[in-house]
């Protein structure tokens, strides 16, 4: 065996399916930002077939001339891509290939296609994170039955992740910009090739991502929303508001509702794990950045880190420059938008416990080691059969100095739809990330405000 398949079978041994945790050794502390790993816990060596050393040589701004925000193309849309994966010869890479992508093969082999791009890894966080993350190997915990963490907000709260339970809470919280604003568009595409869009006024806060303000694990609110409905017209003025705990011992995320019929705000019903996702419901609550909530209705499991090709770098795809008619097109977007990656990320798979719903049996999650952003997904029915595939396009911001997502999109293999959100080419209102913003914008009040 090569020193890469000694270690996925190493993970694959050692992390079963638990959720517990347990602090590392500040011997082990001392390895991060050490010669082999990152100050986040990924390894900073490449790889012989393309992974990219780790240099993290840029943060927020790679061009001085760059303004503060707004969309910038990335450093390296003038490449050319290495070779295009399509239908006819995925075979040939297919050690490199989630399982969701070469199910999109099969299903859109005139459709689907990869093109391959030189894989970089240039971009860092600020420096507080390299902090937050060696208070975290020494002091992170999962309480609360696995509903819950001790230590410290900002960054994956595991640097070193042994187990599923670990490994899905980074992936629940690893950094990202403290706010987010923005008006976007999402296509609903369905196998006859009619569109259905939807826009939204949106806006969330995650008070343990502010860049000047630590916070424990232990603050009551991990995240706040608002979205204002503008279509589909039947919807529209429509607002949402609400909240994701950080603990969901006694918490649920919780939700408020303005209707403009009757000019009135009313608590919302359950709207965690498989509650779909209005307009068209291609898509969960908590499919949301591929999985977001309460792990609890699921045994997880990591299985260990593989090389795949992923979507990284993805500027080109929110370019004002390009036109919705260009990007949307039957059973995928233009893939001829989209940039591939060589990358290595952690594989995660869940199984439905016994005696709980949701409509996916079996997930499996891609989550990128840098950052512990998760940037592919895979779901499956009851036969466990793959039904849907997922996948979030991120962007370097220079705004923040974090990937923030962009485009996502959710394929529904059964139907032949596929839905692209948090489209923002064609929005007058583009991505604002880390504006300041208060608790009162995302109230039960907020939502009456904004609907009158």
């Amino acid at each position: 065996m090569n020193k890469t398949t000694l270690f996925f079978v190493g993970v694959l041994i050692a992390a079963l399916t638990g959720t517990a945790s347990a602090k590392v050794s500040p011997d082990e502390a001392a390895r991060l930002d050490g010669p082999d790993l990152t100050c986040l816990g990924a390894e900073k060596a490449g790889t012989e077939s393309g992974v990219a050393e780790y240099t993290g040589k840029w943060f927020k701004k790679w061009d001085a001339s760059l303004p503060d925000h707004g969309y910038v193309p990335s450093p390296f849309d003038g490449e050319q891509p290495l070779f295009t994966i399509t239908a006819s010869n995925y075979k040939e890479y297919e050690a490199n290939l989630s399982e969701g992508q070469i199910g999109l093969f099969k299903a859109y082999p005139n459709a689907f296609k990869m093109k391959v791009y030189p894989s970089h890894r240039d971009f860092r966080f600020a420096d507080w994170t390299c902090d937050i993350a060696k208070k975290n190997a020494l002091e992170a915990e999962i309480e609360s039955n696995g509903l819950g963490l001790k230590g410290h907000s900002g960054v994956h709260p595991f640097p070193f992740a042994k187990n599923g339970g670990e490994a899905i809470w980074n992936v629940i919280k690893p950094h990202r910009a403290w706010t987010e604003t923005v008006t976007h568009d999402t296509a609903d595409v369905y196998e006859n090739g009619t569109v259905a869009w939807g826009k939204s006024d949106f806006k969330t806060m995650n008070p343990g991502n502010h860049p000047e303000e630590r916070l424990g694990l232990d603050i009551p609110v991990d995240g706040y929303f608002y979205v204002k409905t503008i279509l589909p017209s039947r919807a529209a003025g429509e607002v949402a508001v609400g909240f994701q705990p950080n603990n969901y011992t006694s918490e649920t995320t919780q939700a408020w509702q303005y209707n403009p019929g009757i000019r009135r705000v009313r608590k919302a019903p359950e709207v965690g794990f498989d509650y779909p996702v209005p307009p068209a419901g291609l898509r969960t609550v908590d499919d949301d950045y591929i999985f977001n909530g309460s792990p609890e209705r699921y045994n997880w499991k990591l299985v260990g880190k593989k090389e795949v090709y992923i979507p990284y770098h993805n500027n080109r795809i929110n370019d004002p420059a390009v036109k919705y008619s260009q990007l949307i097109t039957p059973q995928t977007i233009n893939p001829d938008y989209l940039r591939y990656e060589l990358h290595r990320v952690w594989v995660i798979e869940a199984d439905l416990k016994d005696g709980v719903r949701h409509i996916y049996k079996k997930r499996r999650i891609y989550a990128d080691e840098d950052s512990w952003l998760a940037y592919l997904s895979e779901s499956f029915d009851n036969q466990d059969k793959l039904w849907r595939v997922n996948w979030v396009a991120y962007f370097y911001s220079q705004e923040s100095g974090t990937f923030h997502r962009t485009v996502s999109l959710y394929h529904n293999l059964t139907s032949g739809a596929y839905e692209a959100t948090y489209l923002s080419n064609e929005s007058d209102n583009w991505w604002r990330l880390n504006t300041p913003m208060e608790k009162r914008e995302f109230t039960p009040a907020a939502a009456l405000r904004a609907g009158q």
